[in-house]
């Protein structure tokens, strides 16, 4: 990772030390396991505190041996005894050793993880909370349709990110395995018992069928929540650079003291971060192709998955971990222009048509929709941005015109205020209890 995006918690995590460190917790569980089961003498795995793990003595062996594991193993039985040495590593093949050190690797960085979202989650309530009943002006391809409240629309972003972070606690709970079933899979050597005894221990699930590695679905299914959690968080992103037009006005990005917005033009402000985010999401999603092609692997394996996943699955899990910061700054820092949005909702009243059409729905029993619907629409396209009062007095012109005896009651801001309202309370019970 480069420095600009490197989280130091995640980069530890996917360090070679502790990588190693993993393995040797997992050959340590499994001794204590065989001798639980009375396979190995008892108190065999004591042996294993005293040993180290050498960085510089693995990559001397790997040249050798051009096998990760076995150079792990070599350095770390050559600190042994024979006697306690030659049960090391016993009935497992490497991937066993590598695939449950990954499950605790991806737990940890999913704990880490796990916590920034619950964080940015409660500023996402708390902001839509603060703005539950301010009015602001909804868009439908991207041209004004009703009015809504900026809390709702804040709330949106709010229930897509929070569906994805239940899926991603699911994950942790109920899909990081672990495997000690040894070559392909089939236990010559342990037991389903020792695996599960092992799993326990390591606070993982036993895999309910291994071949020879964990089956890659569950990190393609993985990357597939990440990614959409990507997907909520650009989504926002995208609405606050929308927002952030010259031309709209409505939200801004906080501009620090010193920032300065461009090389020569002194008074650009620009949603930075925002940018910042929807261009990592694009990493993010990236992704997803990679795990969804690592689960197609040769009969029980092979290990074309394993090249990718050294690469991309740390880059992963530290730059989301990476947006996730840069968005709760983003929600910390933003500034709304509350009159602007309000200006809008009562400069321009076309929206009413749709109130009104029902209105005349409801009260004029013997009038066709289609025919009401085309005079609504007559009214709406005579001015392109009419007012509320504007538009009730051009529709009342074409109502008197096409002979339909009916008295349209103008309205006022407050009446306004309560109509496209009027469910904000119970949207916000229902959403967040």
């Amino acid at each position: 990772m480069i420095p600009r995006y490197e989280i130091p918690q995640i980069s530890a995590i996917f360090s070679d030390e502790n990588k190693f460190q993993k393995f040797l917790l997992i050959e340590k569980v499994l001794l204590t396991c065989l001798e639980d089961a009375k396979i190995i003498p008892a108190n065999t795995h004591l042996e294993l505190n005293n040993v180290k793990i050498n960085l510089k003595r693995i990559e001397e062996l790997e040249i050798i041996t051009r096998h990760d594991v076995i150079a792990f193993c070599s350095s770390i039985t050559e600190q042994l005894p024979d006697h306690v040495g030659r049960f090391f590593h016993f009935g497992v093949t490497s991937s066993d050793i590598i695939d449950t050190a990954l499950s605790l690797q991806i737990k940890d960085a999913l704990t880490l993880i796990l916590e920034e979202l619950d964080h940015t989650l409660k500023l996402f309530a708390d902001l839509s909370l603060k703005y539950r009943y301010q009015l602001c002006m909804g868009r439908s391809h991207g041209i004004y349709a009703e009015p809504l409240t900026l809390g709702q629309k804040i709330l949106g972003f709010h229930q897509e990110l929070k569906r994805h972070t239940q899926d991603l606690k699911n994950f942790y709970q109920h899909s990081l395995t672990c495997m000690l079933s040894g070559a392909v899979g089939n236990y010559t050597l342990l037991s389903t018992s020792i695996e599960e005894n092992a799993a326990k221990k390591l606070g993982l699930i036993p895999e309910t069928l291994s071949t020879q590695i964990i089956p890659r679905d569950r990190i393609a299914k993985l990357v597939s929540i990440t990614s959409l959690i990507a997907n909520a968080i650009e989504r926002f992103a995208i609405e606050i650079r929308h927002l952030h037009h010259s031309d709209v006005r409505e939200v801004a990005e906080g501009f620090a003291k010193g920032q300065k917005g461009s090389s020569i033009m002194p008074h650009k402000k620009n949603p930075i971060a925002s940018e910042n985010i929807s261009g990592l999401a694009r990493y993010l999603r990236s992704h997803l192709n990679l795990a969804m092609e690592n689960s197609l692997l040769w009969h029980e394996r092979d290990i074309s998955h394993s090249s990718a996943e050294r690469l991309y699955l740390p880059d992963h899990f530290g730059i989301l971990f990476y947006v996730l910061k840069r968005t709760q700054s983003l929600l910390q820092g933003l500034e709304f222009d509350t009159n602007t949005m309000e200006q809008k909702v009562f400069d321009y009243g076309n929206y009413l048509s749709s109130f009104y059409l029902h209105e005349l729905i409801l009260n004029l029993p013997h009038a066709k929709r289609e025919d009401l619907y085309l005079i609504l629409q007559k009214a709406a396209f005579k001015k392109p941005l009419q007012s509320p009062s504007e538009f009730t007095m051009n529709l009342q012109e074409e109502l008197n015109q096409h002979g339909i005896t009916y008295q349209l009651k103008e309205m006022n801001r407050d009446e306004i205020k309560k109509i496209y309202t009027k469910e904000v309370d119970a949207i916000f019970k229902r959403a967040l209890g």
